[in-house]
């Protein structure tokens, strides 16, 4: 991407989106043409765009303002008059709002020189991108996965040469893919070989071809997937409109793509003949015109469809359209693309993408002239396709945002456009806790490097009121994070005041939370995420779909404690026992000192609930970190960590080569060291060797920061200091138990000595000596390239994986696995942003009864820009559940608007329902069950259910609570378990 040049011609909402990408992304330079004036419609999605530029050139107008997104990528504008023969000097040029006989002889340019051709348009709810990468363009990496890996447990002799991986996991290959291979016994040839084609025979088998020539296969060995280049052919435009191929992107609509081929045709047929007009919204005149061109150019078209007059009537109402949400969804897929060109990774579309959004048209929509009309306002590309009347519907709608990161910045933008809340009785609600870093600065677009060290929420909302100042005081910002101890602040009150919620978090915890208040307060939610190229979108809507928690994707495959303790085998193992170590040495025993030292009788109560071996473990700890190990000096801390590296990487590996010689066998006969598990090696510290000292280095300033000591970053000294310590010899203990396996009850080496929780209580100083003494504990951060943190466990892992004779990860690939980084990138954000925006159309014109929206109108969509992939499925009805003949879902509730008694409730189930309570529960307490004795359970009756939860919990409900929430477990009438609804029961106003 940095040795390449892109030109972005056309600077509207979508050529402002796709440069707002790619200059994101970090491409070498970025060139603007766009001498056009700026107009007052532009401002519908253009948002470097301000009413004060309006008369102005486009490109020169938003030049500064898309340079200031990445200082190290130079924007310039061409301020000439743009030919053909002028992109050469391009890796890549988009043309937006162009002609389409000019396209076509930009795309034959394009094509006889090598420069990749990308054309988009936006045309209300319906959009285009077509590609033409050269007759011979080459994808280095046409998924951008991970290449595979695996563990071989056999390789045969024979015509085939069968590979079985071990039974652990599936290979994951597919045919056609290559294989190389490392580390075989016996058959030996195989290691580092040229890649071989595979054959998919089974999960866990598959063939490389003959083998029959090479020596017998003996035991071990890796397959690794090599990644082989694919060389792909494309039509210039001229041919591809006459032979197109489509990517679908809704297989739903699988006839629209060869209508709106036609269909954008016929809109550029209407402009040439009209003097670049575009048909007017609503106009049937212009209408007709459109579908009388697209008639004409079927008839003359080798591939002739037939054609649907109703979609290109509504494709020539909304020819003037201009929506924000999808240009978002044009400027991410297109920015992709661009990368694409410039970098060779990821495949390319190949060659058309037509989509189109229409199920986001109002329930009971019927465009007219005089509705669709424009205003003379920065909303009339909206109004071109919504009317008048529903831009006074978005103006005035309610949504509350949960997090202004990556997806926030992208969603207020997109707002902003819209003018969302603009309206008298609008509102934006934004809370994020978190401050803006270094790192979030290319990707989420509204912060620049000024406002690092700011609150998030503040300054996203300030960055999109420049955007639009109709919605000057229309946003709410807050930094509290959402939760139960937040709920006085997001109470019944603020949740009355919502139309509807919109997520843009990091994490499930949190997305689990706010759907179960919008299930409780019967909001639609509106949910979304990306993993890289990948990104998801998922609408919730009361009542009628499913909520976000019902289906959960299924738990993260954890490390078995015995392989990460003993026995890894893989890079991952060794960071996460390096992550794990970090919190073993640097942040829990900095904690539990300070709990010692504050804490009264802390071995009678803090210590009382953990069992014998953590005792003695946490105990041995404090009195390790307040006597033995605590240093006066920085040399203390070199002393220290070496010791430390000593008995991490020789001690502790002799001990269990003496337990398992590297030639033990199992019970079985075969060999102990057979794989998964790799026989380790100890390690001698070597001053000589940087990966030794980074170890020390990292290690001594954590330790010096625990004890606020100045540490020292003298490499020279840190070398020599731990040269010099003296190393007493290591001798293997026998009987040493060491778990093999996590079924094993063995316990590692003399944790459970009972016997010495007295004798460690009794070596333990008195904390009164240590008055005003408190250690500080390094509480993990990734971000912070000075704290040493991912210096340690880098170094950590890396001295485990030479242990074990794994390959090393460096830094960076240390960083994204101990840190659970998922790399977040503009251009799927942008995309995803604006599929959940479009959705976002759906839930403010659904109507009401039997016009609202059908399950089917709504989409969830599932996007892959590497593949690229997209998907799209109507959402999920929720579960129906029965009690007697009556049906619910987790959306219906019993509500009472007073405060009953129990006895009240009891009655109300047995006369209306014919059920029986006999248990019902508030949170965590019981309230009601058949347990209950007698005089208690009368007493209970004949109290207020909100009575009975103050006296069980001995708390008094919140003042902010007005609703209090039970769980009635019943039997029918033959004695059987039901379930029923969730009953709420308001206790005040």
């Amino acid at each position: 991407m940095s040795a390449s040049n892109v030109l972005v011609v056309g600077l509207k909402g979508l050529g402002c989106e796709i440069a707002k990408n790619i200059i994101l992304a970090g491409v070498k330079s970025v060139t603007l043409y766009d001498p056009e004036k700026v107009e007052v419609s532009d401002l519908s999605s253009q948002f470097f765009l301000r009413e004060e530029d309006v008369g102005k050139p486009r490109a020169e107008v938003s030049a500064p303002r898309l340079a200031e997104l990445n200082q190290y990528v130079p924007v310039s504008v061409y301020d000439k008059e743009l030919k053909p023969e002028d992109i050469g000097a391009f890796k890549c040029v988009v043309v937006t709002e162009m002609p389409l006989q000019k396209q076509l002889a930009f795309s034959e340019f394009a094509h006889n020189n090598g420069v990749c051709f990308i054309s988009t348009e936006v045309r209300g709810l319906f959009g285009y991108a077509f590609n033409d990468f050269g007759d011979s363009f080459k994808v280095e990496d046409p998924t951008g996965e991970e290449p595979l890996s695996g563990m071989v447990a056999s390789i045969e002799q024979t015509a085939e040469g069968v590979v079985t991986c071990l039974d652990e996991t599936r290979h994951g290959l597919e045919d056609g893919q290559f294989v190389t291979f490392s580390e075989i016994q016996g058959m030996a040839e195989l290691n580092g070989c040229e890649p071989r084609p595979v054959k998919v025979l089974g999960p866990y088998t598959f063939s490389i071809g003959d083998t029959s020539s090479l020596s017998e296969y003996q035991r071990g060995g890796l397959f690794q997937q090599v990644k082989t280049p694919v060389t792909l052919s494309f039509a210039s435009l001229k041919d591809a409109l006459e032979s197109p191929e489509y990517l679908i992107s809704d297989y739903a609509k699988f006839e629209t793509p060869a209508q709106l081929h036609v269909g954008f045709q016929a809109l550029h047929a209407f402009s040439a003949a009209n003097d670049g007009r575009k048909p007017r919204p609503g106009n049937d005149e212009d209408a007709a015109e459109v579908v009388r061109l697209a008639n004409e150019i079927n008839d003359r078209w080798s591939q002739k469809t037939e054609l649907n007059e109703e979609l290109l009537k509504k494709l020539s109402y909304q020819a003037q359209g201009d929506l924000s949400p999808m240009v978002a969804v044009f400027g991410g897929l297109v920015a992709q693309e661009v990368l694409k060109a410039c970098t060779g990774k990821f495949t390319p579309i190949k060659n058309f993408m037509y989509f189109d959004a229409l199920e986001c048209l109002p329930i009971g929509f019927k465009p007219s002239a005089e509705d669709l009309a424009p205003i003379g306002s920065r909303y009339d590309g909206q109004i071109a396709v919504f009317g008048r009347k529903f831009q006074e519907k978005i103006a005035n709608y309610r949504e509350f945002l949960v997090g202004s990161g990556a997806i926030g910045c992208e969603m207020l933008k997109n707002w902003a456009m819209m003018g969302l809340a603009s309206g008298p009785n609008g509102v934006i609600h934004i809370t994020d806790m978190d401050t803006i870093e270094k790192s979030n600065l290319n990707r989420q677009f509204l912060f620049r490097p000024s406002d690092v060290g700011k609150l998030k929420s503040e300054t996203a909302a300030k960055a999109v009121v420049k955007m639009n100042p109709d919605i000057a005081g229309k946003i709410a910002t807050h930094q509290d994070r959402v939760g139960t101890e937040t709920e006085s602040i997001y109470n019944d009150s603020f949740f009355d005041g919502l139309d509807g919620v919109t997520n843009a978090l990091d994490n499930v915890e949190a997305r689990q939370y706010m759907d179960r208040r919008c299930v409780f307060y019967r909001k639609p939610l509106l949910e979304s995420g990306t993993l890289g190229t990948k990104g998801n979108t998922q609408v919730v809507v009361p009542f009628l779909t499913e909520s976000y928690s019902a289906s959960r994707d299924p738990p993260e495959k954890s490390i078995p404690m015995c392989t990460l303790k003993n026995f890894p085998n893989a890079i991952e193992h060794t960071i996460q026992w390096s992550r794990d170590l970090f919190a073993g040495l640097f942040t829990q025993p900095a904690e539990n000192v300070n709990a010692f030292l504050s804490t009264p009788d802390y071995i009678e109560s803090s210590l009382a609930q953990s069992n014998e071996a953590s005792q003695v473990e946490t105990l041995t700890t404090i009195r390790d970190y307040l006597v033995a190990d605590k240093p006066l000096t920085f040399d203390d801390c070199i002393a220290w960590a070496r010791r430390r590296f000593e008995e991490l990487y020789n001690n502790t590996i002799q001990q269990l080569l003496f337990n398992f010689p590297k030639d033990s066998v199992t019970n079985s006969g075969q060999l102990f060291w057979s794989p998964p598990k790799r026989a380790p090696t100890a390690i001698a510290f070597d001053p000589t060797d940087s990966t030794h000292v980074d170890f020390i280095e990292a290690a001594a300033n954590l330790h010096a920061f625990n004890y606020g000591l100045k540490g020292s970053r003298d490499r020279d000294h840190i070398k020599r200091a731990a040269a010099a310590i003296d190393i007493p010899p290591f001798t293997p203990k026998s009987g040493v138990k060491i778990q093999v396996n996590d079924s094993d009850n063995a316990e590692e080496s003399g944790s459970n000595d009972v016997s010495r929780l007295d004798e460690l209580a009794a070596s333990l100083p008195d904390p009164s000596s240590f008055a005003g003494v408190r250690l500080s504990p390094a509480d993990f951060e990734k971000d912070d390239d000075t704290n040493f943190h991912i210096d340690f466990i880098t170094a950590a892992s890396n001295l485990r994986a030479a242990n074990y004779g794994i390959s090393p990860a460096d830094r960076f690939r240390t960083k994204q696995i101990a840190g659970k980084i998922i790399p977040a990138i503009a251009t799927t954000t942008s995309l995803v942003t604006g599929l959940v925006c479009l959705e976002l159309y759906k839930l403010i014109g659904d109507g009401e009864g039997e016009s609202r929206r059908k399950i089917e109108d709504y989409k969830n969509g599932f996007v892959n820009l590497a593949l690229p992939f997209f998907g799209f499925s109507e959402p999920i009805a929720p579960e129906r559940r029965k009690y007697n003949d009556v049906e619910f879902s987790d959306w219906d509730t019993f509500e009472f608007d007073r405060d009953i008694t129990l006895q009240e409730l009891i009655d109300f189930f047995e006369s209306e329902h014919k059920l029986e309570v006999n248990m019902l529960s508030s949170g965590v307490s019981m309230l009601y069950s058949p347990f209950l004795n007698r005089k208690k359970a009368e007493e209970r009756k004949a109290m207020k259910l909100s009575a009975i939860v103050e006296s069980i919990t001995k708390k008094e409900i919140p003042a902010h609570v007005k609703w209090i929430v039970l769980v009635v477990c019943c039997n029918d009438a033959d004695d059987e378990d039901v379930d029923v609804p969730e009953v709420r029961v308001k206790i005040r106003d």
